[in-house]
């Protein structure tokens, strides 16, 4: 081949002749092959609507089928009845609750409408046949109840295996709920803590039980709240693995032995309103009638002092310690402080012999009238703490047997008293409060007290529920274990001066607070104070009653602790008081700070026992902080409590909203004008800080700082406590 072959004038001679060759090729072709590539997307394209409308028909379909199966009550309330799912709206159809409905119930049982005779007066009514049978009604509006609906479910178990059981769905992790009790496992808020499904009655919280205080009541963020039927034998759960809180009906043979119906049945309340702060108010404002109604210029200056004055406890390691002089010289202590109000001395139940004595023993306070007079004329007050049972040993045990004064055993000869243990007592009877005969032997013996040693008032130690006996019966019918406390304190909280109780399910009438939990002089016990604090408020108990600075005190024996043997003691303290070590140093400084914004002060331990100058200078400040700020405060809200309700002591997101004040455990609000941010944690000068929305004043430099936002690293030594004092928003421009 020549060069010229490959120059490039033949190049594109050869590339155009097959340019040609190829479009005779194709004119060539018939023209119905040459539209082949449009027909195939045209018939891609038909084909892919053919699909659409087929997924959409499909969709419409099952949508349909879902819909076909929900049914929509009372305008908000819409109920799957296959899958037994119930969900809430608000009037902005915002879903607000959502539940799964009898859960437990095995296998897809359809449900009927119930029978005529079945059915109620303005209720719908569902049955599973012969399993169980379901009523939901509208509440009437309460014109008390401002922007809250009510709505009432009713379970009727149909057979003995059937337990109703209710689980409330908390999914959505920005809800939150709140309310019911405290527990060991459990925390602020509900949601953040586990429990199984547990009788719903007081216990001890150190042994996974619920604690001290339960209301059948709870609360979400999104404004939903249950509240259950005090007649309903109610077991609780709270599972953070499906993140729900359950609420089940079931009989067993304690909590719930009385049987009201033949199966279990189980009645709560739903209610819902605009958000949770309006609906908790308008729930606990709406009373039958407000506390204050009925009370005596006597029952509000006891009130009043308690808020003011400091509650003396005191508690030597031994019962023969307790002595006439124990009480003088523990006074004059306070006295010699110079500081500190005289307030309310508190003598725990071994001011007798014996538990159940009801008399005070003469061998170890031979003059007790005169040191009672002496403190009177000190300014102190004078409490005995008295207790329903009847120790084995006591002189009083053998007549209340033979008068049949003692809850007797189920199943048994009500002659023969059901026995327990309480505290350190190994064998005890329960005094009767249902017994008519009862009550007048107990008076007669309070009144026999008084009458001698002239005492101010009474606390009540009624134990809980698990301090009753196991095969308890009493004359009268018993909802639970629990009832028996409701029936004590209202028997005699309007012949008797009470100060305070140690357990509650219901709001006993002012002056008397209910007590927290006892708590251990410990680090992980202070940061409990706070969280119980605030439930207890949610469940309505405006006056609570904390332990004592630095923890709580118990005798041997009673199974509790010590601090001599749990709970940090201060190792460089070398000193004791009554045989017990003082709590560590920086743990009794750190508690002292919190509990000065706390409703009452309570003291065991005296700060002038750690002969630091540090300590005492600290303790004379905050004493001046409460008597200037805090107790005007106090005293302000315990007006709104009255009237309203209202808690003294309250969670931030009472006071404002925001996103993270319902997670905030570590802080609390006093009323709508002072936040408490008290430090927690051993060692540390160094705390995050959340403040509320609003204008507020640094208690530690009088700065303004601006709320709705964390501070991070806040700086508080020692020897002080961060609080911070609500402003007018314009203050700032001053």
């Amino acid at each position: 081949m020549d060069e010229d072959d490959y120059s490039p004038s033949n190049s594109v001679t050869s590339v155009n002749s097959l340019a040609s060759l190829l479009r005779e090729k194709l004119q060539s072709i018939p023209q119905k092959i040459r539209k082949k590539p449009s027909d195939y997307k045209l018939k891609a394209f038909v084909a892919l609507m053919f699909l659409a409308v087929a997924f959409f028909i499909g969709f419409a379909y099952v949508l349909y089928h879902q819909q076909a199966h929900s049914k929509t009550y009372f305008r908000n309330v819409q109920l799957n009845e296959p899958k037994r799912l119930i969900r809430i709206y608000n009037e902005d159809d915002v879903e607000i609750l959502k539940a799964n409905l009898a859960v437990g119930v095995q296998g897809k049982i359809k449900a009927f409408p119930c029978l005529p005779e079945d059915r109620r007066n303005g209720s719908q009514c569902l049955e599973w046949l012969h399993t169980l049978r379901f009523y939901m009604k509208s509440q009437p509006h309460d014109p008390g109840l401002d922007n809250t609906t009510c709505y009432s479910i009713h379970w009727q178990a149909l057979r003995p295996d059937v337990t109703p059981t209710d689980c409330f769905d908390w999914g959505d992790t920005k809800v939150h709920w709140y309310g019911g009790g405290q527990s060991f496992n459990l925390t602020w808020p509900l949601d953040a803590g586990s429990i199984s499904f547990t009788p719903f009655v007081t216990g001890d919280m150190q042994k996974s039980q619920w604690g001290n205080l339960l209301t059948r009541y709870f609360i979400n963020t999104k404004g939903a709240a249950i509240i259950v039927d005090e007649e309903t034998p109610l077991h609780v759960a709270v599972k953070p693995d499906t993140k729900e809180i359950c609420i089940r009906a079931k009989y067993d043979d304690f909590a719930f032995a009385n049987k009201i119906t033949e199966f279990p049945e189980m009645r709560y309340n739903i209610c819902t309103s605009i958000d949770m702060k309006s609906l908790h108010t308008s729930i606990h404002s709406h009373r039958s009638s407000p506390l204050w109604d009925g009370l005596k210029p006597a029952d509000m200056q006891t009130l009043d002092s308690l808020i003011s004055e400091p509650v003396w406890q005191i508690a030597p390691r031994f019962k023969h310690e307790l002595q006439a002089e124990t009480i003088a010289k523990y006074t004059e202590d306070v006295i010699n402080l110079g500081f500190l109000k005289q307030g309310h001395v508190l003598i725990n139940e071994h001011w007798q012999n014996e538990i159940g004595d009801l008399e005070v023993d003469k061998s170890r306070f031979e003059t007790l009238n005169v040191t009672v007079d002496k403190l009177h004329r000190r300014g102190f007050k004078v409490a005995f703490t008295i207790q329903p049972f009847i120790s084995t040993e006591s002189q009083n045990f053998a007549e209340t047997v033979q008068k049949r004064l003692l809850v007797s055993e189920r199943n048994s000869d009500r002659r023969i008293p059901a026995l327990t243990r309480f505290k350190s007592l190994p064998s005890a009877g329960v005094l009767d409060i249902t017994n008519n005969r009862s009550v007048p032997w107990i008076l007669d013996k309070l009144q026999a007290v008084i009458d001698e040693y002239h005492i101010d008032s009474f606390y009540f130690d009624l134990g809980t529920a698990y301090d009753i006996p196991h095969y308890y019966r009493c004359e009268s019918f018993l909802i639970n274990p629990d009832h028996y406390k409701t029936i004590f304190t209202k028997t005699f909280e309007k012949a008797l001066n009470i100060i305070g109780v140690s357990s509650a399910i219901s709001l006993p009438r002012p002056p008397i607070f209910v007590s927290l939990p006892p708590f251990e002089s410990s680090w992980e016990a202070m940061r409990r104070v706070i969280p119980t604090m605030l439930t207890y408020g949610v469940n309505g108990f405006p006056f609570l009653m904390p332990g004592a600075v630095g923890g709580d005190i118990y005798w041997p024996g009673s199974e509790q602790f010590l601090p001599s043997s749990k709970g940090s003691m201060d190792p460089m303290n070398i000193t004791q008081e009554n045989g017990i070590d003082l709590p560590e140093r920086e743990l009794y400084m750190r508690w002292l700070q919190m509990a000065t914004f706390l409703p009452v002060m309570k003291f065991t331990h005296l700060p002038s026992k750690y002969n630091d100058e540090r300590v005492l200078e600290m303790a004379k400040n905050l004493t001046l902080l409460r008597q200037k700020l805090v107790t005007p405060l106090l005293l302000k809200y315990k007006r709104e409590a009255l009237e309203e309700g209202l808690p003294l002591i309250r969670p931030l997101w009472q006071v404002s909203g925001g996103e993270a004040a319902p997670r905030v455990d570590d802080e609390f609000a006093l009323g709508d004008e002072l936040v408490v941010a008290p430090v927690l944690h051993q060692g540390q000068t160094t705390r995050e800080v959340y403040l509320p929305a609003g204008l507020w004043q640094d208690g530690i430099d009088n700065s303004l700082r601006k709320g709705n936002r964390w501070m991070h690293e806040y700086k508080v030594p020692v020897d002080k406590v961060a609080y911070f004092i609500r402003r007018p928003d314009d203050l700032r421009f001053r």
